[in-house]
């Protein structure tokens, strides 16, 4: 699977086996750049989503005249 096409959750998922695969001490230093280099792209990857969430967000929380407009969030009990 493509990065571009993968989740959040899975890019983290994935982001997490990488660095278990790379504190094992029987991995090569070719596989270990070639996962590092892995990593930093799903790292890219988390970040944008995360920028993409925070602009919908934003974008949800705008008034009608353009501005950000700050609401207290409402957690009900049974959640």
């Amino acid at each position: 699977m493509k990065i571009d096409d993968m989740s959040f959750e899975e890019s983290i998922a994935r982001l997490e086996e990488i660095i278990k695969e790379l504190e094992k001490e029987d991995i090569s230093l070719r596989e270990s750049m070639e996962k590092f280099e892995m990593g930093i792209k799903l790292s890219s990857h988390c970040l944008k989503k995360l920028n993409e969430a925070e602009t919908k967000i934003e974008e949800l929380t705008r008034s009608e005249d353009g501005k950000l407009v700050t609401k207290e969030l409402e957690i009900s009990e049974d959640a």
